[in-house]
């Protein structure tokens, strides 16, 4: 079969939540009550219903095998993913600008992928949609400057051979493979015409740090975009996969705004996957690495904050991730910074750790633990009582032996003489998240021999 459509129900409803992005922040920037990328009304998936893509990923389409999960093929190829991002119901005020609107016009999204390849795949979205997406036309080309493309690059998509798609609520598609010249840490550019879909009701990435263009009518093959909308956000788009050789596989890194890429530059791509990516690339022993950034502004591993909790999105995110191997777990900052009862939530992230573990290790893969890092200068989410519990999740990270290795990016970024703050030069200035010296620093603290393994 190609470009099979996923299965799974529709997400549950779920607690408003103090974080999310571009929300109105009080007492930190973008962060409600001083949290990690502000905003109010986030929607918390319930595990049994977070939809899987192509049946967990098996389904390869046309051209080749897919490989989901870190378990192996026989053959000499796989499907790798080398962009991706993790959906979630856009809030109301991140939704796309109208108008004009989705409906009849053009949405053209530029995503900065790892690692290159010559047969692709495009994986659509309406996971959280509430009625079908209608995709007219969908094409793929090398970005340029601002909403450019290189039209001799241009490629249109198909999808079980016809170059239309209608996506069912609470389901995800891939596209038919086809060949394209893609080079490692280039951008592209994905165009979509749209038929019939919403503009309320919209499955999307709100934290894409990066500009998207919204044209009137079908402009899919347009070598720029004379007027259009812009937002800051994705939206449908959610994956490119790569056939890669069996030897090539993906890191994730799971986490909230911080791995999302809070304090980056717009259109920069300088979030600490990217350089963590580009540096992976620059090393002959790891230049098959592919990174997939699965950070979600606001999120929470247990309960609350924005999108999916990262309980909820595990299995999606980092299980379902075509040639995972590998898994770097940063996260639960918003789980303390917003908690009356620090010490019950430091047991539960512990517990809720352990089953990232577990889960990860039953299906092959490798899973890294970072320990949660300084917030000493945040006002909205700082007590003494936090900071406790902040250790003792740290203590368990780095001494309980169950991760398979200790990233201690909480190490590389506290000011060694008060660890219980960011250095100053790493702050974007709300004492939580990191600006892009900050960022960088991360991403050169990493050993990337734990990436050969």
């Amino acid at each position: 079969m190609s470009g099979g459509t996923g299965s799974g129900g529709a997400p549950n409803g779920g607690t408003p939540s103090t974080g999310g992005d571009g929300g109105t922040a009080t007492g930190g920037s973008d962060g409600g009550s001083g949290g990690s990328d502000g905003g109010s009304g986030g929607t918390d998936g319930g595990s049994a219903g977070t939809p899987v893509a192509g049946a967990g990923g098996s389904d390869a389409g046309s051209g080749g095998e897919a490989m989901g999960g870190g378990a192996g093929n026989d053959g000499m190829m796989h499907w790798v993913g080398t962009w991706g991002t993790s959906p979630q119901l856009t809030e109301e005020h991140n939704n796309p600008p109208n108008p004009p609107g989705l409906a009849n016009n053009t949405l053209r999204q530029i995503v900065y992928v790892s690692i290159g390849g010559s047969t692709l795949r495009v994986q659509f979205s309406n996971a959280f949609g509430n009625s079908p997406v209608t995709i007219n036309a969908a094409h793929i080309a090398l970005a340029t400057n601002g909403s450019g493309i290189d039209p001799s690059t241009d490629v249109g998509l198909t999808f079980e051979g016809s170059p239309s798609v209608t996506i069912p609520a609470g389901q995800e598609v891939f596209s038919d493979p086809f060949e394209f010249a893609l080079p490692q840490q280039t951008k592209v550019a994905v165009s979509i015409y749209f038929g019939q879909t919403s503009n309320t009701v919209v499955t999307g990435h709100p934290g894409s740090r990066t500009t998207s263009y919204i044209q009137t009518g079908n402009a899919v093959s347009a070598e720029s975009m004379s007027s259009p909308a812009m937002t800051d956000h994705w939206y449908i788009l959610t994956g490119i996969d790569v056939m890669a050789p069996t030897t090539s596989k993906a890191v994730v890194t799971l986490g909230d705004s911080i791995t999302d890429g809070r304090g980056s530059t717009t259109n920069g791509n300088d979030r600490w996957p990217d350089v963590l990516s580009r540096r992976l690339r620059e090393n002959s022993a790891t230049a098959g690495v592919a990174v997939l950034n699965m950070g979600v502004g606001g999120n929470t591993v247990l309960t609350g904050g924005l999108g999916p909790t990262a309980r909820a999105r595990f299995d999606r995110d980092v299980l379902e991730q075509r040639g995972v191997r590998w898994v770097i777990v940063l996260e639960g900052v918003n789980d303390l910074g917003n908690t009356g009862n620090p010490q019950q939530v430091a047991d539960q992230l512990i517990a809720a750790y352990q089953e990232f573990i577990d889960k990860a290790h039953a299906k092959g893969l490798l899973i890294y633990g970072v320990p949660i890092l300084p917030f000493g200068k945040n006002t909205g989410y700082f007590t003494p009582d936090r900071e406790a519990a902040r250790q003792k999740v740290n203590e368990w990270i780095r001494t309980s032996g169950k991760f398979d290795a200790v990233i201690d990016l909480d190490e590389a970024v506290r000011d060694p003489n008060n660890p219980q703050n960011l250095r100053a030069e790493y702050d974007t200035g709300d004492g939580l998240h990191l600006n892009q010296t900050g960022l960088k620093a991360m991403a050169d603290a990493i050993d990337l021999s734990l990436f050969t393994e």
